[in-house]
């Protein structure tokens, strides 16, 4: 039989968690519809949780994430910054090589 091992990780501050793969769903969700509302529900999230989750984000990065523009007559919107991108690229390498490394210790213990 073929196993693989799974696992979640995430990035803490000392504020508590940073990045995380709700987080970052809710990052590239925005970058796809740009806009915080839609991708709160695109992700089945409620928009105040959304909100809450990148006000968090954008407080403990470096630099913000997203940028957002108050809705009005025009409506409002979110991108996401270079800085945003460089950090769901950094997560999901990071990701993906800790399951290739949890893959490659599963093969030398036989179950």
């Amino acid at each position: 039989m073929d196993y693989k091992i799974r696992s979640r990780i995430w990035i803490e501050s000392k504020d508590g968690v940073f990045l995380g793969e709700g987080r970052v769903r809710l990052l590239k969700a925005i970058a796809q519809t740009g806009s915080l509302s839609k991708a709160a529900i695109i992700i089945e999230m409620s928009y105040k949780k959304a909100w809450n989750l990148l006000d968090s984000m954008n407080k403990t990065a470096q630099k913000p994430l997203v940028i957002t523009a108050t809705g009005g007559k025009g409506g409002g919107g979110a991108s996401l910054t270079a800085y945003g991108e460089k950090a769901i690229q950094t997560f999901d390498t990071i990701n993906q090589k800790c399951w290739e490394f949890l893959d490659h210790e599963l093969k030398k213990v036989s179950l």
